[in-house]
């Protein structure tokens, strides 16, 4: 038995108890989490936003040890050191074979079957397929991928989700280039990792918004140039600290429709505006055909940063070795699992960056 914070329904307070965890299958293994970060996408699961069969374990961001393998596991061994990966693919569906692994359709497949049980029998879904919100999770071999070196262990969850994500926003989608400008709306977990990519990337200007102005320092700890307090002129004031052009790109990672326009408004002709926040489908954005045609701008979602894990842990853990990409820096709050509904409440409340579950 381990302990673990459970979703006993959508909307439902989380219980933190007992969990039985079956010894891993062909394929699969077990893993002795060492810490997880709490994301705006576990809200988002646990509030219905995005959907989770419950009752369920969440927690996606993770990294541990392996302690047990299953039959026909090579890629790991027991001691092993390891990042969870929610979003495996399978190389074999038309997005793999396109080279585009973040899009895989069956990275999912995980997330929709009973992996543990309640101490009286009830079945549990994983998280995201990943169920790190417990002291110990048991996950198909290919979520976990082997941690490079010199990366701290329990720093290490962050790069499961919100490194791996702003990292890719940067690289791979908005693809900043040396001397260009960047604004990053939303100063999380995800939008420090996105500034800190930013930085990396080489941009001369880098400027961070956000509705709370106690994150400016965060923000600015992390390579934020310029800092603006989300309001009816954010995208003015952005234009005047550009010149009166507008960022060569702008990151959302909020999520929200007014932000995402606001994202578009700020970027200049010719820019690139990327999405990375997950929004409602209610959230609705309109843009007029004139002003499509007229800015010239490219719009793009981003799923898990258009990241191939496999090909970018390497580089990122090189970075963080350089000292250049400091993961410690995107954590606000250390806690325990009982203290996970307190950081939902942060998050809504848009305070803190991550809050990270030390086991």
């Amino acid at each position: 038995m381990v302990r673990a914070a459970v979703l006993p329904a959508v909307n439902a307070p989380l219980t933190i108890t007992e969990i039985d965890l079956p010894e891993p299958g062909p394929g699969q293994v077990r893993i002795r989490l060492a810490a997880a970060g709490v994301c705006h996408s576990d809200l988002s699961l646990s509030n219905g936003t995005l959907r989770q069969p419950a009752p369920a374990v969440l927690g996606h961001e993770g990294a541990g040890t392996v302690t047990a393998v299953g039959p026909d596991v090579t890629s790991v061994a027991v001691g092993d050191q390891v990042v969870l990966n929610w979003a495996p693919s399978c190389g074999d569906c038309h997005f793999c074979g396109l080279a585009e692994p973040w899009l895989c359709v069956n990275s999912g497949l995980a997330a929709n079957a009973p992996y543990a049980t309640t101490a009286d029998g009830t079945e549990l879904y994983p998280g995201l397929g990943t169920a790190a919100f417990a002291e110990e999770t048991v996950v198909p071999a290919r979520a976990a991928l082997p941690l490079p070196d010199g990366v701290p262990l329990a720093d290490a969850a962050l790069l499961g989700c919100a490194v791996l994500t702003g990292w890719g926003a940067v690289h791979h989608s908005a693809r900043v280039r040396a001397g260009e400008s960047v604004a990053v709306f939303g100063v999380g977990g995800v939008g420090l990792a996105t500034i800190q990519a930013a930085r990396i990337a080489g941009a001369a200007s880098i400027v961070a918004v956000d509705v709370s102005p106690a994150k400016e320092e965060l923000a600015r700890a992390a390579g934020a140039t310029d800092f603006v307090t989300a309001g009816e002129d954010t995208a003015r004031r952005i234009r005047k600290l550009t010149g009166g052009l507008g960022t060569d790109a702008a990151v959302e990672c909020v999520g929200r429709a007014d932000t995402i326009r606001t994202a578009w408004s700020a970027t200049r002709r010719g820019g690139r505006t990327t999405v990375v926040g997950i929004g409602g489908q209610e959230q609705q954005v309109t843009f007029s055909a004139l002003e499509l045609f007229y800015f010239g701008r490219t719009l793009s979602g981003c799923v898990y940063g258009n990241s191939d894990p496999a090909r970018d842990l390497p580089v990122i853990a090189g970075h963080v070795r350089s000292g250049a990409l400091d993961l410690s820096q995107l954590v606000t709050d250390r806690i325990g699992l009982d203290g996970i509904p307190a950081a939902f409440d942060a998050m809504l409340a848009g305070k803190g960056g991550r809050s990270l579950v030390v086991f």
